[in-house]
């Protein structure tokens, strides 16, 4: 058994639904004997696979927070076959701040893996997910989305998968998941991975993976929230966790290669010339930053290096130079 200093409320065994919390230890001038929780849900009936589910990995991610919660409620022992493990919070401090990273102790989790049992609250949850958690799933699903400064359609990513078996499950929770568009990744990965990301941790521990981006901009949006309530489910189904459920016929994803993102170099405000979903060519201006404290000079023009789609845009008008504007994206090419 892996040391860790987490004290878990809930006995990862026991048939049922069990609520609680993983008691991180934080000691401080308020509460010497204190702890930071994060909620966690364990349902288990009999045989069958486990499915660990996450979000709030980023505070300020929230269509992934809201899905869990609503599935971590509605879901019964009775209706599953196997073990589903949610984390509607992973990053407390963040998520209860509404703040991509922790005012804590600053920690980025999605940046903090394999974590450290003694270190910030914020490596002690990245330990606790990759070294306790990771090793009991056969299936991970990480919900993401822009967080307040960036806006995605429904985007499942994935990677290539390292083996011809582990590539046709990830194909097959691409299909079950069903959104418009798929990142592939074309390198990384595998239990060698470096990635500092919970998609990096189940690498390390041979567990089937995949993330989500699902909107942003500090919003909620129906349209995509109801797509990942039914991606969840339809996931559970494909894998035989949820025999009862009739899934509608899907309706199709687009595969993506990502080319990079498009920076601003100057500060100012900014005024996109594109939107998701766009065509842009290698030099097109892809919009302007204005500078209302000299209104007398030109704008800025944003100039793309890349030819493809946009898959992403900044939320958020005001820019510094390093701020990514836009991510673009085009169909997956044959390697």
């Amino acid at each position: 058994m892996v040391e860790t200093l987490i004290e878990a409320e809930v006995d990862f065994d026991l048939p049922g639904k069990q609520t609680g919390y993983l008691r991180i230890p934080h000691s401080v001038h308020r509460s010497a004997y204190g702890w930071i929780p994060v909620p966690i849900v364990v349902i288990r009936n009999g045989e069958g696979p486990t499915l660990l589910c996450i979000s709030g990995n980023h505070g300020d991610e929230y269509e992934g927070q809201i899905a869990l919660t609503k599935l971590a409620r509605d879901l019964s022992a009775d209706q599953i076959r196997g073990r589903v493990i949610v984390l509607t919070m992973a990053n407390y401090p963040a998520a209860s701040h509404g703040l991509r990273t922790s005012p804590v102790d600053n920690g980025n989790l999605n940046r903090t893996f394999p974590g450290n049992m003694r270190g910030t609250p914020t490596d002690m949850i990245a330990h606790y997910i990759e070294e306790i958690l990771m090793p009991m799933a056969d299936y991970a699903v990480d919900l993401h989305s822009g967080g307040t400064s960036l806006f995605y359609p429904p985007t499942l990513l994935r990677g290539m998968g390292h083996s011809p078996e582990e590539t046709q499950k990830l194909l097959s929770l691409q299909a079950a998941f069903d959104l418009p568009y798929a990142w592939v990744f074309t390198g990384g990965g595998g239990p060698n991975s470096t990635a500092r990301t919970a998609m990096g941790a189940a690498n390390r521990k041979g567990v089937v993976s995949v993330m989500a981006e699902l909107g942003g901009g500090g919003t909620v949006t129906r349209d995509i929230l109801h797509r990942t309530e039914r991606g969840l489910r339809r996931i559970l189904h494909s894998f035989a966790m949820l025999p009862d459920y009739q899934p509608d016929p899907a309706q199709g994803t687009r595969e993506l290669n990502a080319k990079g993102s498009i920076f601003a170099y100057d500060e100012g405000l900014f005024e996109p010339f594109k939107d998701i979903g766009d065509a842009i060519e290698v030099d097109e201006i892809a919009g302007e930053i204005h500078h209302p404290e000299t209104p007398w000079r030109e704008p800025d023009p944003v100039i793309s290096p890349y030819k493809g789609m946009i898959l992403c845009k900044r939320t958020l008008g005001q820019v510094q130079r390093g701020d990514a504007l836009f991510q673009v994206a085009d169909d997956v090419q044959s390697f």
